[in-house]
């Protein structure tokens, strides 16, 4: 099963364009080159300096045994920042990727909390609700629902075109989310929207595998 770290940096402002630079041309290959890393996207609020840097892994055993590598760059990046960071793990429980997006693409973040007992429900309502609306939908490019079993976290991750093609998708968007809270009794912690800078995991997902 694949995994994902998920780094929240919150930046000076004034060094946000410098973190990008650092991550994408020197964080990001470095990243590419441990043994199981299946890419790197990263994404931003510019008008706040918050960014969001995802790595994704073949497994979390290769999630885990990165940590010794990833450590030091992510250090680095909060220096260049003068940033704060959280770092969350979590396991991809299902993904979807139509068309590679672009850089300047919409991106939606959802927090959820699930009850950890109903978690497995919520994976199958999700797909069953979400997922063929999206994959209908005009300018929609890929989703990720990231899952922590333990702690029943978990974060839904949906990447649009453009700007105009995500708030297109807002009003339907709420109605899923209305709709799955409602079923499996999961409450929102945040909705967030990002640009993406870059992504590089591939368009292909590997299939779950069983753990």
């Amino acid at each position: 099963m694949e995994h994902a770290r998920v780094s929240l940096l919150t930046l000076d402002p004034a060094c946000a364009g410098d973190v990008v630079k650092y991550v994408e041309h020197e964080a990001r290959p470095a990243i590419e080159e441990i043994p199981g890393s299946r890419g790197v996207a990263l994404l931003e609020i510019p008008d706040l300096a918050v960014m969001m840097l995802e790595s994704f892994w073949v497994s979390g055993d290769a999630m885990r045994e990165s940590e010794g590598a990833v450590a030091p760059l992510r250090k680095e990046a909060v220096h260049r920042g003068v940033a704060t960071v959280s770092v969350e793990r979590h396991e991809v429980a299902s993904a979807t990727r139509p068309a590679r997006p672009e850089a300047g693409a919409g991106v939606r973040l959802t927090r959820v909390d699930i009850d950890p007992r109903r978690v497995d429900e919520a994976i199958a309502r999700y797909e069953d609700t979400a997922l063929p609306w999206l994959t209908e939908s005009d300018g929609f490019c890929s989703q990720v629902l990231l899952v922590h079993r333990r702690t029943g976290r978990a974060l839904t991750e949906t990447i649009w075109r453009d700007r105009d093609a995500l708030a297109a998708s807002r009003s339907r968007a709420a109605a899923i989310r209305a709709d799955t809270v409602a079923a499996t009794d999961a409450e929102i912690r945040a909705l967030e929207e990002y640009r993406l800078e870059f992504s590089t995991v591939p368009r292909v997902w590997m299939p779950p595998q069983a753990v």
